[in-house]
């Protein structure tokens, strides 16, 4: 059947009027919908609906939705309701949407509010974020509510759990599929949000740091992708604690991943254990001093989750954390994280350490960046700030080698 005679475009924006009244009613009849300035085509249009004549120039013409449907009905043997479905998308109940949105949130919030941990803060509040921002809406919307019920079950299955779990594993008991945890998935968004409130963390904003959030509920993503490099650090423990020995005594570096961490966990007792950035150095202090050096850790940037295991097996066997990195933003964001966490001491990180080597450094690299905090020693940013320069770790390798040939702490 055809639509004319209101196909044209004299009746866009009339019937764009009752289709807003329309949904926003829930289908009711008993208002009236405006046109504001009609242009002469619309003006005639609107008096031939109602059958009332309206002058040339009038501002605004008002017209009852009954008109409009019996107008409609005459022409079509159809009400507006059918007009408005055949020329656009289906009209919306907005009430009865709001209605049903309204109990959908309800059932999402009261499938985690049985949960075990609803009495802790931050699970309260982990529930009032995902309410205020609209994460909750977008669940019910997209019809994934029940992504919230298997959160916090996945919350309630690492709560006190120090034992160990692949993300795979976890994600499979939980949901029955063992991609439902995988980066990027509702189910994991949601998760880390909480995690990060359990901890006081903000929410993770790269791979180490979703790493390290799962790591700290004993949650394991990639535990061979996740390493970090060593020399000259016996330590005691079946296999791991064998090799890492084996190649202290050679004085070879070593590569300790995540897994034999886990898998096979030692037992540092060194008094003091150095940190370095950069593999460069790590890599000049194999060949000199050699196997009588003290012991040097790697981060090779940024910190791995396996780096953080083991720094914190250092710390737990009485052992102390000398931290060393590039003096720019990044490294320096690195050291005080390192230090904050660990309670590692700088290892000539100090401003003189910085003025020093910049003036002996001829080729240098201009700092870039938001300058950061270094509260191990506030001059230093000060005085990073006023040089403008980047100093990496290679530069001073050599005073970083001497330290360890020495192996008394260097402060």
């Amino acid at each position: 059947m055809s639509l004319s005679p209101y196909d044209g475009p004299e009746y866009k924006r009339l019937l764009g009027a009752a289709r807003r009244s329309l949904e926003r009613s829930g289908g009711d009849l008993t208002g009236a919908v405006s046109v504001k300035s009609p242009g002469d085509a619309e003006r005639k249009a609107i008096i031939g609906i109602t059958g009332q004549y309206r002058p040339e120039g009038v501002g605004q013409i008002t017209v009852r939705l009954t008109d409009l449907d019996r107008a409609v009905r005459e022409a079509t043997g159809h009400g507006i309701a059918w007009l408005l479905g055949r020329i656009g998308p289906p009209l919306r109940n907005l009430p009865e949407a709001r209605e049903k949105l309204a109990a959908g949130r309800g059932a999402v919030i009261r499938s985690a509010q049985v949960s075990m941990l609803a009495c802790r803060g931050w699970y309260q509040q982990w529930i009032a974020d995902l309410s205020r921002d609209g994460t909750l809406t977008k669940l019910v919307n997209a019809g994934d509510g029940q992504r919230l019920g298997q959160a916090a079950r996945v919350l309630e299955s690492r709560d006190g759990r120090t034992a160990p779990i692949q993300l795979a594993e976890l994600a499979a008991a939980v949901t029955g599929d063992t991609h439902a945890l995988d980066h990027g998935t509702t189910l994991a968004t949601l998760v880390l949000r909480a995690l990060a409130l359990r901890t006081g963390a903000p929410r993770p904003a790269s791979t180490e740091d979703r790493r390290e959030l799962w790591d700290a509920f004993g949650v394991i993503v990639d535990d061979i992708g996740s390493r970090v490099l060593v020399l000259g650090l016996p330590a005691s423990g079946a296999g791991l604690g064998d090799w890492l020995s084996g190649a202290a005594s050679l004085g070879m570096p070593f590569y300790v991943t995540l897994q034999q961490l886990v898998a096979m966990p030692v037992t540092v007792t060194a008094p003091a254990v150095y940190v370095c950035e950069n593999p460069a150095v790590l890599r000049r202090a194999s060949g000199t001093p050699g196997a009588s050096a003290a012991p040097l850790i790697c981060t090779e940037g940024r910190p791995s989750t396996a780096f953080h295991r083991l720094a914190a097996a250092v710390v737990s066997g009485g052992g102390s954390l000398l931290y060393h990195g590039d003096f720019d933003w990044p490294g320096v964001s690195i050291a005080a994280a390192v230090i904050a966490r660990h309670g590692a001491r700088p290892w000539r990180l100090s401003a003189a350490d910085y003025l020093a080597g910049v003036r002996a450094d001829d080729d240098y690299v201009a700092l870039a960046g938001a300058a950061q905090p270094t509260p191990w020693d506030p001059a230093l940013a000060g005085a990073m700030t006023a040089m403008g320069r980047v100093l990496y770790e290679e530069s001073v390798a050599d005073t970083l080698i001497a330290d360890l040939a020495a192996i008394t702490p260097a402060c």
